[in-house]
C-alpha cells in the first residue's frame, strides 16, 4: 500500500530531521559556549550547597551544636568564588599567561609548609591551619599548572618545528616538583590530577605518543611505590578489590557508600532523608557526597550531574576547538582535563570502579580550597568563550549585564553598552603543535 508524505510512517523521520537542525542550529549560535559554562556551573554549585546542607547536617550538628556549620562555611566560599569567577570572565588572555608563574611559585611555598608544618588527617599532610581556616595549597597548585604549562608549550608552538625533548623543558622538571612535594604530604589523589593535567598539555601540543608512554609508566611505578610504603593505602586497594568481604574494616567506607547509591533507587528517598549520613558514611560532605546524592535523589539525580559535567566538559572542548589561540587551547583542554578527570575519580571511587583516592566532586563537595580555583579557572573559560567567533559581537549587542546594571545603579560604575571587535579567525580543529595553522 502506497504511502504520502503525511502518513504516520513519514512523521517521525522529519520530526528527528527538524530536531537535528534546531540543535545544529542552536550550537552555532556565538553565545552557545558562553551560556553552557554559566548554566552548567550555575547548577553544579547550587546542587553542591543544598547537597552539603543536606549531608553535613546531623555531623555538624553532633560535632558543633550547630547544623548548618559547613553550609555556612561552603556558602561563604561560594559567595567569594562566585565574583572572583565574574572577574576572571571579564580579564584578557594575556593576564593568564602571566598569571601562572606566580601561582606556582605560590603553590610550591604553600606546599614546603604543609610539608614541614601542615596538618595531617587521615594519613595525607594537605592542609595549613591558620585559626578558622584550612588552607589546601595543593588546589590551587592545579590550576597554576594548567597556565603556567599552557604558557610554556604555547610560546614554543608559536616558534616552529621543536624537538619533543624540547617540550619537556622545562615542563617535566616543574610538574615534578609539584608533584613531588604533593606526594610528600601523602597526597596520592591530588598528585594523579597534577599528572594529568600534564599528559594533557603534552597531547594537545602533539607530543608523539612514546612519549606518553614512558610518562605512564613512570606515574604507574610511582603509585605503586605510594601504594606499597603506606599501610592505609595497601587497605584502601584491599577494600577496593573485595570490599564486602571487609565490610567492617578497610572496605567499610565502600560498601556504605554502595548501600546509600543503591537504596536510592530511581528518584531517591527525597532531600533531606538520607540515612547513610547518621555517621554512617564517612566524609558523606566531602569525599562521599555523590553517595549521598544518589541516596536523596536517585538515580536520575546521578545520571543529571553526570551530564552536566559532560556538558561542562564539551564547553571546554568547544572554546579550544574554535578560537584561533595555542594557550587558549592548551589552558583550556588542561581546565577540562583537570575537572572532568577529577569528577571521574571521585564518581568512580563512590560507586566501585576506581579506588578511593579522598578527591572531592568538583563545584559540589564541601572544601572552599577546591572550590575557588575551580570557579576561577571557570571564569577564565568565560573570558576566552568570548573570543569565539561572532562571541563579542553578540553579547555587545545584547547589552550590559545584571552586574553592570546593578554596578550603575549603585553609583559605582557606568553599565556601557561593548564596543564591537573585529571577529575572531577560526582555524581547522585539532592539536596545537609546531605544524598547526597559526
Amino acid at each position: 500500500m502506497s504511502t504520502t508524505a503525511d502518513s504516520p510512517v513519514e512523521r517521525p523521520t522529519s520530526w528527528t530531521k527538524e530536531q537535528a537542525a534546531a540543535l545544529k542550529e542552536l550550537l552555532d549560535k556565538p553565545l552557545t559556549t558562553y551560556y553552557l559554562i554559566i548554566g552548567c556551573s550555575a547548577l553544579l554549585l547550587a546542587l553542591g550547597l543544598m547537597m552539603v546542607l543536606s549531608a553535613s547536617s546531623i555531623e555538624a550538628l553532633q560535632k558543633t551544636g550547630d547544623p548548618f556549620y559547613w553550609f555556612v562555611k561552603q556558602s561563604m566560599s561560594a559567595a567569594l568564588g562566585v565574583p572572583v569567577m565574574w572577574v576572571c570572565s571579564r580579564l584578557p588572555h594575556r593576564f593568564f599567561r602571566w598569571a601562572g608563574y606566580p601561582l606556582v611559585a605560590l603553590s610550591i611555598i604553600g606546599l614546603g609548609i604543609v610539608i614541614f608544618a601542615g596538618e595531617s588527617q587521615l594519613g595525607a599532610q594537605r592542609w595549613i591551619d591558620i585559626g578558622p581556616i584550612y588552607l589546601q595549597p595543593s588546589e590551587p597548585a592545579k590550576l597554576g599548572l594548567a597556565l603556567w604549562g599552557a604558557d610554556l608549550l604555547a610560546r614554543k608552538a608559536r616558534g616552529g618545528r621543536i624537538e619533543w625533548r624540547q617540550l619537556l623543558i622545562p615542563l617535566l622538571p616543574g610538574t615534578a616538583i609539584l608533584a613531588v612535594m604533593v606526594m610528600l604530604g601523602r597526597d596520592l589523589g591530588t598528585t594523579l590530577v597534577l599528572m594529568l593535567i600534564f599528559l594533557s598539555l603534552l597531547w594537545v601540543v602533539g607530543a608523539p605518543l612514546k612519549l606518553f608512554g614512558g610518562i605512564i609508566g613512570m606515574m604507574t611505578v610511582a603509585t605503586v611505590f605510594m601504594i606499597t610504603t603506606e599501610g592505609y593505602r595497601s587497605d584502601r586497594i584491599t577494600g577496593w578489590l573485595d570490599p564486602w568481604g571487609h565490610a567492617q574494616g578497610a572496605g567499610y567506607q565502600a560498601v556504605q557508600g554502595q548501600i546509600a547509591m543503591g537504596s536510592g533507587g530511581w528518584f531517591g528517598l527525597g532531600l533531606g532523608s538520607s540515612r547513610g549520613k547518621w555517621s554512617w558514611i564517612p566524609h558523606a560532605e566531602s569525599d562521599f557526597i555523590f553517595s549521598i546524592l544518589g541516596e536523596e535523589l536517585g538515580l536520575m539525580g546521578t545520571l543529571s550531574v553526570i551530564a552536566l559535567f559532560g556538558l561542562l566538559g564539551y564547553a571546554g572542548l568547544r572554546v579550544a576547538m574554535r578560537v584561533n589561540d595555542p594557550f587558549i587551547r592548551l589552558a583550556s583542554s588542561a581546565v577540562v582535563a583537570w575537572i572532568a578527570g577529577q569528577a571521574i575519580v571521585n564518581i568512580g571511587a563512590v560507586i566501585g570502579v576506581l579506588p578511593i583516592t579522598g578527591i572531592p566532586l568538583p563545584l559540589v563537595s564541601y572544601g572552599g580550597s577546591a572550590l575557588l580555583p575551580t570557579l576561577a579557572a571557570l571564569g577564565m573559560l568565560l573570558s576566552f568563550a568570548k573570543r569565539e567567533p561572532g562571541a563579542r559581537e553578540a553579547l555587545a549587542a545584547r547589552g550590559p549585564g545584571p552586574a553592570a546594571r546593578a554596578l550603575s545603579w549603585l553609583g559605582l560604575g557606568g553599565a556601557q553598552r561593548g564596543r564591537p571587535r573585529r571577529p575572531t579567525r577560526t582555524v581547522p580543529t585539532g592539536r596545537v603543535g609546531p605544524d598547526a595553522e597559526r
